[in-house]
């Protein structure tokens, strides 16, 4: 039921992106690796996990959600039926990851993270490395340029997705202080590259200003 309900969503807000905003171009769809995986982003707007769910069906994915989103029972409802999962991001606790190392071990889920934590934030955080080493799954980077707000999106700015080529974390590899550094900087570099692939000249102003203002 509950696969039902999460594909019939997911293709309800798929449709409804492309009345009103068009077709995203998806670019290097030939680097997603079978099986199931850790997709990480850069945090752009509140709805582009929607377009990376819509448009990567029929794959399912398990997301983590901050707490207060689940206030009304009716949207908690509706969000757990899609995979979405509550946490608190002051007391996250130790099954923020366990829990998704179980998901990409026991199911055909794939789990979604941003690794910035928050949006329009430049600093990586090591949750996405340590579920992927522990589930033994890689890391699929992918960057999403496109509309930020909703009248951007029914001013139909089109939407660019790039996916990168997987990141492995080996299980030998121990995420010391100086390998989480490590990944984190390849993590960086990939959102990066992707970037300038879809555009040279693109610059993410709210993660700029974010990061001249902290």
């Amino acid at each position: 039921m509950r696969r039902l309900f999460y594909t019939v969503a997911f293709s309800i807000i798929k449709w409804i992106i492309l009345i009103f905003n068009g077709k995203p171009e998806l670019k290097n769809q030939q680097r997603i690796p079978a099986g199931n995986y850790v997709l990480i982003a850069p945090h752009r707007t509140w709805f582009d996990m929607l377009y990376f769910g819509a448009f990567l069906l029929p794959k399912h994915f398990y997301f983590i959600a901050k707490k207060e989103l689940f206030k009304n029972p009716i949207v908690a409802w509706g969000l757990r039926k899609c995979n979405v999962e509550p946490v608190d991001r002051a007391n996250p606790g130790i099954s923020v990851v366990k829990k998704p190392v179980k998901v990409l071990k026991k199911t055909d889920l794939s789990v979604l993270i941003f690794p910035s934590g928050t949006r329009h934030s430049t600093k990586l955080k090591g949750g996405a490395a340590l579920i992927a080493k522990m589930a033994q799954v890689p890391m699929l980077p992918v960057v999403y340029q496109g509309p930020l707000t909703l009248k951007e999106v029914f001013l139909r700015q089109r939407a660019h997705i790039n996916f990168g080529e997987p990141i492995y974390v080996p299980k030998s590899n121990k995420l010391t202080d100086a390998d989480q550094e490590a990944v984190e900087a390849q993590m960086a570099a990939a959102f990066a590259a992707l970037d300038r692939e879809l555009n040279p000249n693109y610059v993410d102003h709210d993660a700029t200003k974010k990061t001249t203002t902290s």
